[in-house]
């Protein structure tokens, strides 16, 4: 027989209360008043179903989740971040493995059902970052899809080797090639971009690269992108992450990159970012462009703040673009979900008859109200099994 679930009285989207049928692990029928003889039932009780929330940048090797508090003892700088994380790795003693599985199991009882993870290859962590995530991605392979980004942390041509770290990283298992401020890093835009995408071409992989320059610094880099996206076929296969210049007040500049962005179905993800310029999620959002959100790092020597839960997230990237109306809130909803899936090109994804049926099930009258209170979630299925009840995993963190 197949492996059946039926959710009753649960609210799709906050629309009218209906019932889900599931089996094998899809959606099989959205109709009310189901009885299927034989089949688990879980009563929804009139609360809203929501596709698996979407954790499309994060960097889980690196959380100090579970560890403790820390203080933070960052320079203000991105290059101080930097250089602060690398020398606090080894004191902390940071495992990936053990730290990424808890962020993980943390993101899971938040209802996330797919992350992208950006993991640090370097010449001082070598692949032990990658290693360790890639031995979370296969203890919670039945609970949590995880995407890795081979990433360049402290740059990629400054220190000799990266780059051949980062081939390896890619034929050990990485899923995307990362990338990171390509002026402002390296100093090398043309040397640090023409390694990125070959390194892609070579794999047959997409690209994800953090591009926190601003202004006009952020705006020349995404040219340089753009050309290389261009020329070489990449359309709908490059992320810029965080893309700070895109908030810029200059809207000539920022309408022009807009233009190219769109043309060349090049993603954005954002965080909402409290001190940054950030990308007018509205003004993407019209001219059809695929935009994404993440939690970025998660109480790590970055900083002290995050709890992996991407309605919070949602809330903050409403907050930092002013949305105030329901469907201005629902707007920031689609970045942490569908925006998400569609960078990370998840086959099947959503709340139609046939999608795969990663769900989320919280108490709400409409979307906005859930966004805003972020409530505890009643239940999150991975697949069609339930895998978080009342905001706790059913999976053990280490």
């Amino acid at each position: 027989m197949p492996e059946t679930l039926l959710l009753k009285n649960v609210r799709p989207m906050a629309g009218a209360a209906t019932d889900v049928l599931i089996r094998d692990g899809r959606i099989a029928r959205i109709a009310a008043e189901q009885n299927v003889e034989g089949t688990a039932v879980e009563d929804g009780a009139g609360a809203i179903l929501l596709p698996g929330l979407v954790e499309a940048h994060t960097h889980l090797d690196k959380t100090l989740w579970g560890m403790g508090w820390v203080p933070n003892s960052a320079g203000p700088r991105l290059i101080d971040k930097i250089d602060n994380e690398r020398a606090l790795k080894g004191a902390l003693g940071i495992d990936p493995a053990r730290q990424s599985a808890r962020q993980v199991v943390q993101s899971l009882r938040k209802g996330t059902t797919q992350i992208r993870t950006h993991v640090d290859v370097d010449t001082v962590v070598g692949l032990s970052g990658i290693e360790g995530v890639l031995a979370t991605r296969e203890r919670y392979a039945e609970v949590m899809d995880i995407e890795i980004v081979a990433f360049p942390q402290s740059g990629l041509l400054g220190r000799e080797g990266t780059v051949a770290l980062l081939e390896d990283a890619m034929r050990l298992g990485a899923d995307v090639v990362g990338g990171l401020d390509p002026c402002g890093i390296d100093r090398d835009p043309k040397g640090h971009l023409d390694a990125v995408f070959a390194l892609a071409g070579k794999f047959g992989k997409p690209i994800d690269i953090h591009l926190h320059e601003l202004g006009l610094l952020g705006a020349f880099s995404m040219e340089l992108i753009f050309e290389r996206t261009r020329a070489l076929g990449m359309e709908g296969m490059v992320t810029i992450s965080h893309a700070f210049c895109l908030g810029d007040p200059d809207v000539a500049m920022v309408d022009t990159l807009l233009d190219d962005i769109a043309a060349l179905d090049i993603a954005i993800m954002t965080t909402g970012s409290a001190s940054r310029p950030v990308p007018p999620v509205a003004r993407l959002a019209k001219r059809g462009i695929r935009i994404c959100a993440g939690s970025d790092g998660i109480r790590d020597t970055w900083g002290p703040y995050g709890n992996a839960d991407m309605l919070e997230r949602a809330m903050l990237i409403g907050l930092r673009n002013n949305f105030r109306r329901d469907e201005e809130v629902e707007l920031a909803l689609a970045v942490c979900t569908t925006g998400g899936a569609a960078t990370m090109r998840t086959a099947d994804y959503g709340l139609a008859e046939g999608c795969v049926a990663d769900l989320v099930v919280v108490d709400g009258e409409t979307l906005a109200e859930a966004v805003v209170t972020h409530p505890e979630r009643r239940l999150v299925l991975k697949r069609g099994r339930v895998v978080a009840r009342n905001g706790e995993a059913l999976v053990a963190a280490p």
